[in-house]
């Protein structure tokens, strides 16, 4: 899996949030967000890791896994070839170790570029073993969320997922260990109704699609005009779904401080 990004456009593209025009250099240059208005654009795993973690510090594990076709549904295994291809992962989250600041992580990320970052069995397995692992070895789990919820091609395969992740996540907390969800957008389904809102601190970056149903879907069903920014991050933070929202710039420092928060004395990060 390359770590070397595809190189920047050089022509400008108008910014969905103020639209100022600004070549991709630019946005590049200011981790993926406008230099102007600080949209935050999406960002792929390996995008995260050059300005969230230590350089040289990221060991990967459970990387062999792959999805399979458990309910025989037609076409799935070509979807699945056409992911992998455009995403260059194997599924829709990369878990491993790091260090943030010199501090011990285990660190896991999703992408949005796989099947919209859905969660089926190799993504449920991958978080969960992220999760176990931190319980045992007390290191502190960090989880980027990126996800339009469980993956329909695994039928309950996929459902099973929630009910597994949230386990473990019980699992860390019953340990004492630190649990850390930064949500991304869009974050939405099957991975908001599990783990993603079980940490001990849940992050938001600005503007994030944050929910379990979409707003069209609720405005149909309750035939009601919603509220200007539902389900944005800024929306959920106030209605208390969200802790912080955090700038992309200052993750690195927010996280690391978090853990130093959170560890008990006489540990060592």
């Amino acid at each position: 899996m390359p770590e070397t990004p595809v190189p920047a456009q050089a022509h400008p593209e108008s910014c969905p949030g103020c639209g100022v025009r600004y070549d991709a250099g630019a946005v590049e240059e200011a981790i993926k967000t406008c230099p102007d208005c600080g949209y935050h654009y999406r960002m792929e795993p390996f995008e995260r890791l050059r300005y969230l973690v230590d350089p040289g510090s990221f060991r990967e594990f459970s990387s062999n896994l792959s999805s399979i076709n458990p309910i025989d549904l037609a076409g799935y295994e070509e979807k699945l070839s056409e992911a992998e291809v455009k995403s260059q992962m194997k599924d829709a989250v990369i878990t491993g170790t790091c260090e943030i600041e010199g501090k011990p992580v285990i660190l896991a990320l999703m992408s949005f570029k796989f099947m919209g970052g859905s969660m089926g069995s190799v993504v449920g397995e991958k978080v969960s073993r992220a999760m176990l692992k931190g319980a045992e070895e007390k290191i502190p789990v960090i989880i980027y969320t990126n996800s339009g919820g469980a993956r329909m091609q695994e039928g309950i395969f996929s459902l099973m997922q929630m009910a597994k992740t949230s386990s473990a996540a019980a699992e860390l907390d019953r340990s004492g260990v630190p649990f850390f969800i930064v949500l991304c957008d869009p974050t939405t389904g099957g991975v908001t109704a599990s783990f993603a809102m079980l940490a001990d601190i849940t992050m938001a970056e600005p503007g994030a699609l944050i929910g379990f149903a979409g707003p069209r879907v609720i405005e149909g069903t309750i035939r009601q005009r919603l509220p200007e920014g539902f389900q944005q991050a800024e929306f959920q933070l106030e209605k208390g779904f969200v802790d912080l929202i955090v700038r992309r710039g200052d993750q690195r420092r927010i996280i690391s401080s978090l853990v130093d928060l959170h560890s008990h004395p006489g540990e060592k990060q």
